[in-house]
């Protein structure tokens, strides 16, 4: 037998055997072999990803088109978690849209409620008190925080370390035990109200969060001593799912993708509110809009948020931590025992709510994933004509498929690792 004779024809390299093998060359009662003229036409592979695989934070499907182990063609399927929070806004008085808002970005509820404050804010013409505008800035710049501790728990648990997702876990629990003691609840707090906040920090929050923000810095200081010298991920984040500036800006893609790619627009700085403008912080930046230079921007956001708490507790005004307006907020507890007036106030607020003139508004915050807007239209009762929300999640999947296409699969995993996307805040 000559070498070529017993030469295996699986051993030949694909193009050559795509060639050589041919159902002639097969024997009876055997199966066709991966690359036979059979399948030259029908190379392409479609599956589905999802909607309940692990690595897709959310219930999201991916219709995947796939040559070989290459993404060919990518399309991401959504409306698996639809809830109907905006049609349910309707039914209810400004008062209790707050707690719905603040479960569609499940990870970013202070953001959703302040979107929705803002607005109606807004339409009121009511003037927040200052420590109340502080107050909230110190609860977002937390949960920014917490967010991205979630983040890269779960992202860097999808490249294969499952000690991330202690360490993450682990010093996100101090924000939520902030939560906890400012408003009762570690999550959808309902702490922001339409005119400032529920309640003034109790006695030793402000402690408790110094001791947050003097160790956090060591801790992030040890994320990126073991990513940044660690080559697997190393080599699965750079130049990986690589989108230009100019195409994120045509998708409306917002948050840490943009600035990723270059484009310092944040919020915070381009349209202040709530008192961002008093605060000195830096809006990062990356270089070339890779996975790699996503992670970065997000470990110096954290930094940066650190910065903007401590700065705020330092300048902490004193007064009011909600208006005085007493057909909007409800009275102080302490009242209720002895105040008639405040009885009733805190009765037809609970019951009806407050009346809001005709008119619509729009207002905007920087959330962990980019711009999350709210639109109010108000008719003039107690409750909204209309909400809608503009989530970040929604827009920046558009540009799940700049960053798959052309890339191995293991990378499409990687893709939505660092997209970031909460699937709450897409469906709404």
């Amino acid at each position: 037998m000559s070498s070529q004779e017993g030469k295996n024809p699986l051993a030949v390299p694909y193009r050559e055997r795509e060639q050589s093998i041919t159902m002639e060359s097969l024997g009876e009662g055997q199966a066709p072999v991966y690359g036979t003229e059979l399948e030259r036409d029908s190379e392409l592979f479609t599956i589905n990803i999802g909607p309940h695989h692990p690595a897709t934070h959310g219930v999201l499907r991916l219709l995947v088109t796939l040559e070989g182990e290459y993404v060919h063609e990518l399309t991401p399927l959504i409306g698996y978690v639809h809830t109907g929070i905006e049609k349910s806004c309707e039914d209810q008085s400004y008062w209790k849209v707050i707690p719905f808002v603040e479960r569609m970005d499940y990870l970013s509820y202070y953001f959703n409620a302040m979107a929705f404050c803002m607005a109606v804010e807004r339409l009121l013409e009511l003037e927040v008190p200052a420590r109340a505008q502080y107050l909230r800035v110190i609860h977002m710049e937390l949960n920014r925080i917490s967010s991205h501790l979630f983040w890269m728990a779960t992202s860097i648990l999808d490249f294969g370390a499952i000690s991330f997702l202690w360490w993450g876990i682990r010093d996100r629990e101090m924000t939520l035990d902030l939560f906890e003691m400012s408003s009762g609840q570690r999550m959808h707090p309902r702490y922001f109200q339409v005119g400032g906040v529920m309640e003034d920090i109790p006695p030793g929050w402000e402690q408790k969060c110094r001791e947050f923000l003097a160790r956090m810095p060591s801790r992030i200081d040890q994320y990126e001593a073991v990513l940044d010298k660690n080559e697997i991920f190393l080599h699965r984040t750079r130049n990986v799912g690589v989108v230009s500036k100019e195409r994120m800006l045509a998708l409306g893609v917002t948050g840490p993708l943009l600035r990723a790619a270059g484009h310092p627009w944040d919020l915070r700085k381009a349209m202040p509110y709530s008192s961002y403008e008093h605060f000195d912080f830096k809006v990062p930046v990356g270089t070339v809009g890779d996975h790699y230079d996503r992670y970065q921007v997000r470990i110096a956001e954290m930094r940066e948020s650190l910065k903007i708490i401590e700065q705020a507790l330092d300048g902490l005004p004193e007064g009011r931590y909600i208006t005085d307006n007493r057909k909007i907020a409800l009275p102080p507890r302490h009242e209720l025992a002895t105040s008639m007036e405040a009885l009733i106030h805190h009765f037809k607020l609970v019951t009806e709510g407050f009346r809001v003139p005709p008119g619509e508004a729009y207002s905007a915050v920087e959330s962990p994933r980019g711009e999350l807007g709210c639109f109010v239209v108000a008719d003039g009762s107690a409750k909204p004509a209309r909400v809608h929300m503009r989530d970040p999640s929604f827009v920046n999947l558009q540009s799940l498929k700049d960053m798959s296409e052309g890339t191995l699969i293991a990378d499409l995993i990687a893709s939505v690792a660092m997209l970031d996307p909460i699937l709450g805040g897409i469906d709404r």
